[in-house]
């Protein structure tokens, strides 16, 4: 948006330098008459005059999108004017509307491509009609080049033409734009990734030598209250506070387990696994939690017959974990969609959308660090291992989230060129 108010004033600028010039200087050869040089001189000063209003709003405005269409849409009524006072129907400067589709391309995209097309693609066509049925006469056009001088064909012919010229512009430029956001996007998550793996495997190396010194004594003392319950004599007290004991002792082990995951994750037994049916499954299964089988439901749009390699316990586990996590992070009844598509030939794309409360902006680059959660109950571990799962196998994760809208976490898998059996 920033570049856009420059290069705008810019070409205002550029426009008052070039007519103030052709104004004071010799006029000998000048294709444009006194009236027109004027009116344009008052367009580019107008132009110029937005330009600085543009700036001092920009700041101020958090609708960003209404206020590109808003810019982009007065842009095609200037470039308008500039064509009616420089001939309308025989003016040179009809290749500024497809200027203008080209920088809609770049802020709003493909739709915002289209309907800037179909806004110059409108008024151009009004203005030739009402040219060529003499209600308007235009501005800065010498007798013999009216456009009473054609005939209908070449008029209509002319016209088609312009305005097929803006769509075909808008939908090539849309495309490209479409491909450099990807482009972009991947590349962000790409550089994200690799910060975030960089953060993990400096935990993991404490971590593992920590895992071990926990689980030996923790595996000694549960061993030591199992002989003790079993040696001593039957007090109700006593078996309640040992079986505490043990369960705690339990969820601890599980932790540590988890944790070890974490600091060392090894790559399983590769296979090629039809990644559509290991999603089933695990939803399946899901679909039976006592935890969420009541409030939570799942949806599911599955391309089939998709491979990637992976170890199936692995593919089972990450799927689990971003199930888990979408569903704890919805409060009360909600919904979860996961869908499973190609991410341009070579790419899995695998995505899990919540409709919860959504991660607030402060938090979104802390959800894979180790034992981060904001869940009362969680260990923070859940993302942290999806995270090392996925890097092992050269995918790649991204979140998406709003406050208020839910989460969508994406999931990026090289696709196998040699499917198997799962």
């Amino acid at each position: 948006m920033k570049w856009l108010v420059f290069f705008r004033a810019l070409f205002a600028i550029v426009l008052l330098g070039s007519l103030f010039v052709a104004i004071i200087g010799p006029q000998t050869g000048l294709f444009l008459a006194d009236e027109s040089l004027f009116y344009l001189l008052a367009i580019a000063t107008g132009v110029l005059v937005l330009s600085v209003a543009y700036t001092i709003v920009l700041p101020r405005t958090e609708r960003l999108v209404t206020f590109a269409y808003f810019q982009i849409s007065v842009d095609t009524f200037f470039v308008t004017l500039i064509i009616f006072v420089t001939g309308s129907f025989s003016s040179i400067f009809t290749f500024l509307y497809l200027a203008v589709i080209i920088y809609a391309t770049m802020v709003v995209y493909r739709r915002g491509g289209m309907v800037t097309a179909t806004l110059c693609a409108l008024q151009y066509g009004i203005m030739v009609d009402l040219e060529y049925f003499d209600i308007l006469q235009p501005v800065g056009v010498a007798t013999g080049e009216m456009i009473s001088g054609y005939s209908w064909q070449h008029v209509f012919f002319r016209l088609i033409i312009t305005i097929a010229a803006c769509y075909l512009v808008a939908f090539l430029s849309g495309v490209l734009s479409e491909q450099e956001r990807n482009a972009k996007r991947e590349l962000w998550a790409m550089e994200d990734q690799m910060k975030r793996v960089e953060r993990l495997a400096a935990a993991g190396e404490m971590a593992a030598g920590l895992t071990h010194e926990i689980k030996n004594p923790l595996a000694s003392l549960t061993g030591s209250i199992q002989m003790l319950r079993e040696s001593i004599a039957y007090d109700p007290a006593h078996d309640k506070l040992m079986q505490i004991v043990l369960r705690e002792a339990d969820r601890l082990s599980s932790l540590v387990t988890e944790f070890l995951m974490f600091s060392k994750p090894q790559i399983g037994k590769l296979q090629d696994v039809r990644i559509d049916n290991a999603i089933e499954e695990v939803v399946s299964l899901f679909r039976t939690d006592p935890s969420f089988q009541n409030r939570i439901a799942i949806e599911t749009s599955l391309d089939a017959r998709h491979y990637i390699q992976i170890d199936p316990e692995h593919a089972r586990q990450v799927i689990w974990n971003l199930l888990n996590n979408a569903a704890e992070a919805i409060d009360g009844d909600g919904k979860i969609i996961i869908s499973l598509s190609l991410a341009g030939k070579e790419y899995v794309k695998i995505t899990v959308h919540d409709d919860g409360g959504g991660i607030s902006p402060e938090n979104i680059d802390s959800i894979f660090d180790p034992f981060f959660s904001t869940k009362p109950r969680g260990t923070g571990l859940g993302l942290s291992i999806v995270q090392q799962i996925i890097g092992l196998y050269g995918g790649l994760i991204d979140i998406e989230s709003e406050c208020g809208k839910g989460t969508k976490v994406i999931l990026k898998f090289k696709s196998s060129p040699y499917p198997g059996k799962f």
